[in-house]
């Protein structure tokens, strides 16, 4: 019976908008931008507003839950009220939503086919950092890190290198998803990496004694005190074929653990010879291993398709701050064919989340580039096929709980990258994802940036970009050995 009202309120509403007409009734779904059909959800999301790209030149799309509805009308775009999207979500948690979109093309009504939202009690981390960039190799010097309140449409710059005198900063990651704790890489004569800890920003050189650069890809110790990062001799190149771009690629990379107490680094010979290339190295949730990348060195660029990182892990002391003397590969890529980066372990230790290339480390214009997740406790791999999309499907990061994960996703058009949230649910299983929404739903068509490196955080960082410019140009960069 309540379906019933509510269709025949539909109707009227769309009486009272065009006066009487025929509504067609189609059996296809209506062909909105972004794809947001049959979605799962997170109950803390700002609203999913869409748009028709067609002829459509008005709309009405009804939201019906089991104890509450919405109807919202629009032209091409449709834009959902914050305050009653959220009393609905908070009403329809562990529920699922059904959308019906009636629109009007060429004086014509057509009612399209309903689709579900899922909407999933476990919440999503609010936060996430991103840099905005060009995705090109020409402009890499016009660059924002940005952070966006998942449940609004709140946004602010956190870093900003027209602040910082044109220098590449990059690689902004948080300790446990915890805005308190958090660092990236500012490079250039007055650079180094910002370690933010409870709002205090500290600007370390981190090459030590023995490496052969300042530190790149890094990850925190769950108990804060450490961070292992590789440090990397990173070659950019063009590629000669037609079908692809740009490739970047390491020629030398070793292994360290920074101690922030003590600004040491330390390693191990197998870590850091010129036999082998590692990178991308994380802790353990429970800090007890470090997992990592590596692959044998050969002759680059003329080798590069031979380059084929695998997975390992090495065990880790916190108490004294040692590496194990001897590691095991998890994912070897002989036997697999392909090549390995960006791990991530989730945060209750389940599972561990990494995309898979044909060759090489640098994923981004690799159309094959996929994401996979291997369960930590049984070795088994999900190829996570509903999560991946046609093109580049790479860098990625956890929500707290463990239930959602972002990544970087090029599906739409091969060029920019665009953050999509997943959800994985108790038993493992991974949703079809959803991209980031705004208030505006063209603006992913009108900005011209590419989201890099997302990260999901549980609040807001204690910084913005004036803090950043005056340690960069204020504050003297501490050494570590």
């Amino acid at each position: 019976m309540r379906n019933i009202i509510f269709f025949i309120i539909s109707v009227l509403v769309l009486m009272a908008c065009s006066g009487p007409a025929d509504v067609r009734i189609s059996h296809e779904l209506p062909a909105i931008y972004p794809d947001y059909i049959d979605v799962s959800i997170p109950v803390n999301v700002a609203p999913l507003n869409f748009m028709m790209r067609d002829s459509t030149d008005k709309m009405i799309v009804s939201i019906e839950g089991s104890n509450s509805s919405i109807i919202v009308r629009g032209n091409g775009k449709i834009s959902i009220p914050v305050k009653k999207w959220k009393t609905l979500l908070a009403l329809e948690s562990g529920k699922s939503l059904s959308i019906r979109v009636t629109a009007r093309k060429n004086g014509k009504w057509i009612q399209y086919n309903p689709f579900k939202w899922h909407v999933k009690s476990d919440s999503i981390s609010p936060y996430l950092s991103y840099r905005l960039i060009e995705p090109g190799y020409e402009v890499w010097n016009k660059v924002q890190i940005v952070e966006r309140n998942i449940e609004s449409f709140d946004e602010r710059v956190i870093a900003d290198n027209n602040l910082t005198d044109g220098t590449c900063m990059n690689c902004h990651i948080y300790g446990n998803q915890n805005a308190s704790l958090s660092m990236f890489h500012l490079r250039g004569k007055n650079g180094g990496t910002i370690l933010n800890k409870d709002g205090k920003l500290r600007k370390i050189n981190t090459k030590g004694n023995g490496m052969i650069l300042n530190a790149v890809y890094g990850n925190f110790h769950p108990g804060g005190r450490y961070a292992v990062f590789s440090t990397n001799i990173i070659i950019p190149e063009l590629h000669a074929l037609k079908s692809e771009r740009l490739e970047v690629y390491d020629t030398a990379s070793d292994l360290v653990v920074l101690d922030f107490d003590t600004n040491v680094t330390s390693t191990q010979p197998f870590l850091s010879d010129s036999t082998a290339f590692e990178s991308f190295p994380v802790f353990s949730a429970d800090g007890k291993w470090i997992y990592y990348c590596v692959a044998p060195a050969v002759p680059l660029p003329d080798s590069i398709k031979s380059l084929k990182y695998s997975i390992c892990r090495v065990s880790f002391n916190a108490e004294n701050g040692t590496i194990g003397l001897k590691a095991d590969t998890l994912w070897d890529a002989k036997k697999m064919n392909g090549s390995v980066c960006h791990l991530k372990t989730s945060p209750d230790g389940r599972f561990l989340l990494y995309t898979v290339a044909d060759y090489g480390t640098f994923p981004i214009w690799h159309r094959e580039a996929d994401l996979q997740m291997m369960n930590l406790e049984t070795g088994e791999i999900d190829s996570l096929k509903i999560v991946n999309g046609p093109n580049s499907d790479s860098y990625h990061s956890w929500s707290s709980n463990s239930r959602w994960f972002v990544f970087a996703s090029k599906r739409d058009d091969g060029i920019y990258g665009k953050p999509y949230f997943c959800y994985i649910d108790s038993t493992g299983k991974a949703h079809k994802p959803f991209v980031l929404p705004q208030r505006d739903p063209s603006k992913y068509d009108n900005l011209l940036k590419s989201f890099n490196i997302p990260e999901l955080s549980d609040g807001p960082t204690p910084f913005d970009a004036a803090d950043i410019e005056r340690v960069f140009w204020d504050q003297e960069a501490e050494r570590v050995k």
